[in-house]
């Protein structure tokens, strides 16, 4: 094979590195999502109450502390090291570091100067410690964050993976360490709290330490020398190949540029330290939609659920109840959000091909795959609130919340992979108004909601406020790009898989009690709920799939269209009478 036809190690190693950065994100976020199940076991749903209270006000107040600067770090030093600039794209991190410092210090004193103040505002004085004790990452995050940026824009992957993982490990090892030692000394709810949120201070020091470690050994990227473009992958030209001359003379071309490029002095500080911040700010105020739609809780249920006739203590009890589902949700949303990586790239390559079908069609797909797999998740979830209320917390208080809760799976993952279709078509203001939307919906409706139906209510209103914003955004989508999702293809259809799975759940439901009754009349409530749980969760997501392909919900061609599994899947289903 020509060599010149051959991938260069330059893109293999491109691609080997988004690779690992997506692996590793997956199990930080599965670390994330996980950790919050043991911290409850633990400490109590007391704990855990204020635990959910204070994070997302960390996660809003870290936004606001890093605005953006982090992704500006990351295309500014790609822009730099393709000219051959490197001394600039060191410079670019070095003043990026700076300004993150100054944020990050002024953040930190404004959190754990104003912990009482801001205790106060959400009604419960025991959140104090916590947020004080969680402030101290602000010192740490920024900087890493901005280290981050730097190698994602040298195209190393690497360090970016190795610390998000490093970091979430010791997180919860923190965490756990933290708990088992306050609970040992009999401390009260507010300081085990705190050695909770303390976790994310030694992540964040571990994570920046993998970071610094990386930058101290790093080795600078090769210079792209005039006429010779990126020396990482050449293309020699052969006589009278038209199509190579055409790449090496646009290769001699970049190669001026970046020998003209290195001759430039260096942009003034302030000047670049402007450019920074126009393009940060944007990413920025998009970033802080998220968590101030989780915020909202934090403000608004612990104030109402006092109101309504509990104690604070009580409050934060039924606050940790309430959050029961969160984990599970989350884990549901990864899947959108592992789909939404790839859409966001692919969708803009076939609009600068001006392919408006090929927008629509994946765009159709991709949303109803999210669909099915959402509504199930929310249905199965729904149905067996109990069992894995007392399998993953112990007891089943608080499942009728959990079980409402559940329904926002399906609209946070259409939400999000909308969310993407509309970022890779250029509307990225778009689905940001739409969850700005779902924020004053989730407060108007936590006020009317929950002094009727306390943490129900709440749970309510989440779901009315992640239905309202993918509704929005899929409203946009069907305007713009004519995407269309029949009554019959989008909901008739797999309801009745739905039906299905459920009543197939319920009957072993059933079934298994009656013959644990039986068998193991001594069993403890959470080894049987276990069994439980685990037993109607496989043989629900066994009979989804099968129910939606057996009443058409998914199409012969596309299953087929699954790459490396559709065609060697349609013998089999063949074989066992689903399709002809």
């Amino acid at each position: 094979m020509d060599d010149s036809r051959k991938p260069s190690s330059s893109g293999h190693s491109l691609l080997k590195g988004a690779a690992v950065l997506g692996i590793a994100a997956v199990i930080s976020k599965l670390l994330g999502t996980l950790q919050k199940i043991p911290l409850q076991n633990m400490a109590g749903d007391g704990v855990f109450g204020i635990y959910n209270a204070v994070y997302p006000l960390y996660i809003l107040i870290l936004t606001i502390a890093t605005a953006g600067i982090p992704i500006a770090v990351s295309k500014f030093v790609s822009e730099q090291t393709v000219m051959g600039r490197p001394a600039e794209a060191r410079r670019i991190l070095k003043l990026a570091s700076g300004v993150l410092t100054l944020t990050g210090l002024l953040c930190f004193i404004a959190l754990y100067a104003g912990a009482g103040v801001i205790a106060g505002w959400m009604g419960v004085g025991q959140t104090e410690k916590a947020i004080r004790s969680v402030s101290f990452a602000l010192l740490l995050v920024p900087v890493m964050a901005a280290l981050r940026g730097y190698f994602q824009g040298i195209q190393n992957m690497i360090p970016t993976a190795v610390s998000q993982v490093v970091e979430q490990l010791v997180r919860v090892a923190t965490m756990i360490g933290l708990l088992l030692y306050f609970i040992a000394l009999g401390m009260s709810e507010e300081w085990i709290a705190a050695g909770a949120t303390f976790g994310s201070v030694a992540g964040a020091g571990a994570g920046l330490v993998v970071m610094l470690l990386y930058w101290w050994k790093r080795k600078e990227p090769a210079l792209p020398a005039a006429g010779s473009g990126n020396p990482s992958s050449p293309e020699p030209a052969a006589a009278g190949d038209t199509v190579r001359s055409a790449v090496a003379g646009r290769m001699d071309d970049v190669g001026g540029q970046a020998a003209r490029a290195r001759e430039m002095p260096p942009e003034p500080a302030l000047s670049l330290i402007r450019r920074f911040l126009r393009y940060a700010l944007p990413i920025c105020l998009g970033s802080l939609v998220v968590p101030l739609l989780t915020l909202v809780d934090t403000f608004t249920m612990p104030r109402l659920l006092i109101y309504g006739g509990l104690d604070e203590a009580g409050s934060m009890y039924a606050f940790g109840l309430y959050n029961h589902g969160l984990p599970l949700v989350q884990l549901v949303s990864m899947i959108a959000t592992s789909m939404s990586t790839a859409l966001i790239p692919a969708i803009a390559a076939a609009k600068i091909r001006n392919e408006p079908e090929i927008i629509r069609v994946r765009s159709e797909l991709a949303i109803r795959f999210t669909w099915l797999v959402g509504l199930a998740a929310s249905f199965g979830l729904a149905v067996t609130a109990v069992p894995l209320n007392i399998m993953f917390f112990k007891s089943a208080e608080g499942w009728e919340a959990m079980s409402l809760l559940a329904f926002t799976a399906a609209f946070s993952t259409v939400n999000i992979v909308t969310s993407s279709i509309l970022q890779g078509l250029g509307a990225v203001k778009v689905p940001v108004i739409h969850l700005l939307i779902g924020v004053v919906l989730k407060i108007g409706f936590n006020l009317l909601l929950m002094p009727l139906w306390g943490i129900q209510g709440a749970a309510v209103a989440a779901v009315i406020a992640y239905g309202t914003a993918s509704g929005l955004n899929y409203r946009y989508l069907r305007k713009n790009i004519g995407v269309r999702i029949t009554f019959r293809s989008g909901l008739f259809k797999p309801l009745l898989a739905v039906v299905c799975m459920c009543a197939g759940i319920l009957v072993l439901y059933l079934g298994l009690e009656l013959a644990l009754d039986y068998l193991a009349p001594g069993l403890s409530s959470r080894i049987r709920y276990s069994i439980i749980g685990l037993a109607t969760v496989a043989v629900g997501g066994l009979i989804y799939p099968l129910a939606l392909l057996r009443t058409g919900a998914v199409s012969r061609s596309e299953l087929a269209a699954v790459p490396s599994f559709g065609k060697k899947i349609e013998p089999w289903l063949v074989r066992i009478g689903l399709w002809k």
